[in-house]
């Protein structure tokens, strides 16, 4: 948490200027994860997935699909210019019979990457999450088969709980093989749990093709990405060891997502590290 932690305004002031800092994130990896959207998406589907090609987003993760079935959603998907890179099915589903009928929709969709969002609660023991791990090795062996990417896990702050001596998400890092799992790491749960991303993407590697970016209100909640206090310009400078391709924007509970689109888009299009 703590290489993490600093103002949006310093990492403005200072390493946005710093001659040093060559990297950018690419246009094509600054995504919108439509969770952020869906209370707009409810009442003006069309409009708001235009509105976010407007702004600039190229990508979107897919995580509800608001009445339609795959193909409605990658037409108007591509009648706006946006790609799907993922989408997030339930752990019941990939672990059971639904696996295959998720690959076909991803297939469909354009995208890369089935993701599990959550496991339930009742898993989240260490037994449970090697019950997990060894589903997700089946799976993602499965989804590789298909064309597609590894399957991906997206955490939360309860993934990095030390639960009977063991941290939890260090179970499914340990114990899923790099070929059919990788992971969809949400920095913000990742930081609320204690744990550092940029450790994460030095130690374990190119396992983290996509993040959830989230910023971190002072009070702990969410926040406008380059609002809050998570030093998104020191946290990225690991993610290439990470093997982070996308760039995903979420923010669990806006006050208008339009707003939060435009002011998270501007930050990472601009931000140097």
């Amino acid at each position: 948490m703590a290489s993490t932690a600093g103002t949006a305004q310093a990492a403005e002031s200072g390493r946005h200027h710093d001659p040093r800092c060559r990297r950018r994130i690419p246009r094509g990896g600054i995504g919108m994860h439509l969770y952020t959207m869906r209370s707009v998406l409810e009442t003006a589907f069309e409009g708001t997935l235009e509105q976010l090609a407007d702004i600039g987003y190229a990508t979107v993760g897919v995580s509800g699909r608001f009445g339609r079935d795959a193909t409605q959603f990658r037409r108007v998907l591509d009648d706006v210019g946006l790609k799907a890179v993922l989408e997030h099915v339930g752990y019941a589903t990939v672990a059971g019979t639904g696996l295959q009928k998720a690959i076909e929709d991803v297939h469909t969709l354009g995208g890369e990457w089935v993701v599990v969002p959550s496991l339930p609660t009742q898993m989240h023991t260490p037994a449970g999450y090697r019950e997990a791990a060894a589903a997700m090795n089946r799976a993602g062996r499965v989804a590789r088969e298909s064309g597609l990417g590894p399957v991906l896990f997206h955490n939360h702050d309860a993934d990095h709980k030390v639960v009977e001596g063991e941290v939890l998400y260090d179970i499914l890092l340990n114990e899923t093989d790099p070929e059919y799992v990788g992971f969809e790491l949400d920095v913000y749960w990742a930081a609320k749990g204690g744990a550092d991303p940029r450790r994460l993407f030095v130690e374990e590697g190119p396992r983290f093709p996509a993040l959830h970016v989230k910023d971190m209100a002072p009070n702990g909640d969410f926040a406008d990405v380059g609002s809050g206090v998570l030093d998104f310009a020191e946290m990225f400078e690991t993610a290439h060891r990470g093997g982070v391709r996308q760039w995903l924007v979420e923010h669990d509970s806006p006050k208008d997502p339009i707003a939060t689109a435009r002011n998270s888009y501007r930050h990472l299009s601009r931000l140097r590290y």
